[in-house]
């Protein structure tokens, strides 16, 4: 399973830019095994992730905004959900893999059995 990231590398947003910093950080930072899939230099990347966010999950109008996230091409979330999850010490889950043993993740799982 690989975790795609699709991102702007030549976003004019500082917002943007933040986001995809904040999730490429953390997926580091825990040595999750991740791709960044750039939609500002791959005309292909950015039809692929436009036509795979969700009909429910894309903005009113426009399109949807990087950072979004995939695990292979199901879809898992924009940098929203990423950071809801990430408070909730549920990124594993969000991701859709299993925590490794010994994460406040992990641990929290072992409790709710």
């Amino acid at each position: 399973m690989v975790i795609r990231v699709y991102i702007a590398s030549s976003s004019g947003s500082t917002a943007i830019k933040k986001k995809q910093q904040d999730v490429l950080g953390f997926l580091e930072a825990n040595k999750i095994g991740f791709e960044e899939k750039d939609i500002a230099v791959n005309e292909e990347n950015r039809k692929w992730m436009r036509e795979n966010v969700p009909e429910n999950r894309r903005p009113a109008t426009g399109y949807p905004l990087p950072p979004q996230i995939f695990n292979e091409s199901q879809y898992r979330g924009d940098y929203d959900a990423f950071f809801e999850a990430r408070e909730n010490n549920a990124v594993y889950a969000f991701l859709g893999l299993t925590a490794p043993p010994g994460s406040k993740e992990a641990e929290a799982q072992a409790k709710q059995k």
